[in-house]
């Protein structure tokens, strides 16, 4: 039984997956910020619950 390891200290979504680290998946964030209408999108979420992590996913995604 292969054991994943927790990203404590990673922000960077890239790294996260190259490591096969586990993570909670949120990629269906993507598609909420694509429907999204608006100019502007604030994103007001707790400390510690993942914006960095939700922002690196975004702009690795955005880049191609």
């Amino acid at each position: 039984m292969r054991v994943q390891k927790l990203p404590v200290g990673y922000s960077d979504f890239k790294t996260i997956i190259d490591n096969k680290f586990y993570y909670i998946d949120k990629t269906l964030f993507i598609k909420e910020i694509i429907d999204e209408s608006a100019n502007v999108i604030l994103i007001p979420r707790p400390r510690r619950f993942g914006k960095t992590l939700n922002l690196s996913m975004l702009r690795y995604f955005f880049e191609k």
